[in-house]
């Protein structure tokens, strides 16, 4: 067995969280593939917005936060996001040379010698004195269980699967999920599926007006405080409501985003209600979010009782060389990016004692 590389930093994924995380790391003196590596698992640059479906075009996107030190200009709203921002971070990583390692699938992170971590890879092992997870959530698609559905006949598959609207012509389809995600394939389908229905465990909040700074601060404030009582995080989304534009208005308006409450059973045909109300339906789409990837951590035992992991700033309570960065408060884009700084600030200290190596 070949002997563990050792670095000062390993970063675990190369999205918004990650590349912010190395711009930091490498400009305040870490040197790209050498103090510091970043390790990613997807094919190409780009993160989780690689994978989005072609349909959902740049203009769409909510609250799209530019990477440290390189604005994104001039980016064509009609074209698909995954290509804008792919191309974006690519550019990105080759401007600030920070020599991503892909495809690099992370199995386990543990306790290895002289109070270093050990990074065990598809590519090898790293031995590393601190880390920043940035690993996000899209490899984690949230699947709820309802009675009964294993036995639907009809097609039942998750956003993340989710390739566009036309494949459903003429399909009646249940979308699941009160979040942006289920109000965009809604908005979508309608000009193309015979019926859509819209079914949410609470009543969708949404909120008109520009998204101020302030009620932005309040609901990470919402968020960080289930991380720093280590409960699992919920999305910023969640606590800020859904944006009210033109196209979710008229979507209101023509009963396309009429919300039913969520059903009781799924049978083979469709789905039903307790008080005998049914929806047949060819196609379920569960637009119900993502969880933490996380399950490379698990031996390094940071969940707490109640299945989070407590965070101080980025830092785990449990173990103060590892940060979580895009995890709960910080999840969201300019999230990200602040909590990007705020770990290599801390890493920095942490590793004051003793310099770099030469």
């Amino acid at each position: 067995m070949n002997a563990a590389r050792e670095t000062e930093v390993v970063v675990i994924g190369a999205g918004q969280a990650g590349l912010a995380a190395a711009y930091h790391l490498r400009r305040t003196g870490f040197r790209p593939g050498r103090d510091f590596v970043v390790l990613d698992h997807s094919p190409r640059p780009g993160g989780a917005w690689q994978f989005r479906w072609p349909s959902l075009t740049f203009g769409k996107v909510h609250g799209m936060h530019a990477l440290p030190g390189m604005e994104l200009t001039d980016a064509d709203p009609a074209r698909p996001s995954a290509e804008v921002v792919g191309e974006y971070f690519d550019r990105y990583e080759r401007t600030f040379g920070l020599r991503v390692r892909r495809p690099v699938a992370v199995r386990a992170v543990r306790a290895g010698v002289g109070g270093r971590l050990l990074v065990e890879t598809s590519d090898g092992d790293w031995s590393t004195r601190a880390l920043i997870n940035a690993t996000g959530t899209w490899g984690r698609p949230f699947w709820p269980r309802s009675p009964g559905q294993e036995t639907f006949r009809g097609r039942q598959l998750h956003t993340a699967q989710y390739t566009g609207p036309e494949e459903f012509a003429g399909q009646r389809v249940v979308v699941v999920g009160g979040g942006a995600s289920g109000t965009q394939h809604l908005l979508e389908l309608a000009p193309y599926a015979a019926a859509t229905t819209w079914v949410t465990r609470r009543p969708p909040v949404f909120h008109e007006g520009p998204f101020d700074q302030e009620a932005g601060r309040a609901a990470v404030a919402l968020v960080e405080e289930r991380v720093r009582e280590g409960l699992p995080p919920r999305s910023v989304v969640s606590v800020t409501g859904l944006p009210l534009d033109d196209a979710v208005r008229q979507g209101l308006a023509d009963g396309v985003l009429e919300r039913r409450p969520m059903f009781d059973r799924i049978t083979p045909d469709g789905v039903e209600w307790r008080d005998g109300r049914k929806v047949a339906a060819d196609v379920i789409l569960w637009a119900t979010g993502f969880r933490a990837v996380l399950r490379h951590l698990a031996p390094l035992r940071l969940r707490e009782p109640g299945g989070g992991i407590r965070v101080e700033g980025t830092r785990a309570v449990a173990d103060p060389r590892v940060h979580l960065v895009g995890y709960g408060p910080s999840a969201s884009t300019v999230g990200a990016n602040r909590a990007g700084r705020s770990a290599v600030r801390d890493i920095r200290r942490l590793l004051a004692e003793e310099p770099l190596a030469a």
